[in-house]
């Protein structure tokens, strides 16, 4: 993996994104993201997790699986950058394409990413080698760790990306 790879930094957790399904597996479908078809990333539907709890036989998960080379729209779940190939992993549930609902990494509890939702998504990188990490959380969760003298920041971590 390069130093900072930067492609896949454009795509983060809540963000709707359309894909063509590549192929079935025992466990979901692999697919292609729209605009991102030659980027170096792993990109993949959990259609057990997302649906078994709703289905009551197999054949009925199954019969969910969307047919390999359609086109879905998705919402980002959540992304890896530890290592290549980055790893994407999509949401196809109708209440996730509405509002993708997680939890805050500092307090836990939950947050609506997406627009008009209080998540900010941050990716830390260390000088120190390739790979990055992201973490989902509060807008005030995250003006409440930046100290104090340095008002600024913590302001803007409370209104960036807002629309004045």
């Amino acid at each position: 993996m390069e130093r900072f790879e930067t492609e896949s930094l454009a795509l983060m957790p809540g963000q709707r994104v359309g894909a063509t399904v590549l192929a079935h597996h025992p466990w979901g479908v692999t697919v292609a993201l729209d605009g991102y078809e030659n980027a170096r990333l792993s990109a993949s539907i959990d259609m057990i997790a997302q649906f078994s709890s709703s289905t009551r036989t197999h054949d009925e998960l199954l019969a969910l699986f969307p047919p390999v080379g359609s086109r879905v729209d998705a919402v980002i779940e959540w992304i890896t950058r530890w290592h290549a190939p980055v790893s994407v992993r999509l949401s196809l549930r109708p209440d996730d394409l509405e509002a993708l609902v997680g939890r805050c990494d500092f307090c836990g509890e939950p947050l609506t990413l997406g627009p008009g939702g209080e998540a900010l998504v941050l990716d830390s990188r260390s000088h120190d080698g390739p790979g990055s990490h992201t973490v989902v959380c509060h807008r005030r969760c995250l003006a409440e760790r930046i100290s104090p003298e340095n008002g600024g920041e913590r302001a803007r971590a409370l209104t960036i990306g807002k629309t004045p």
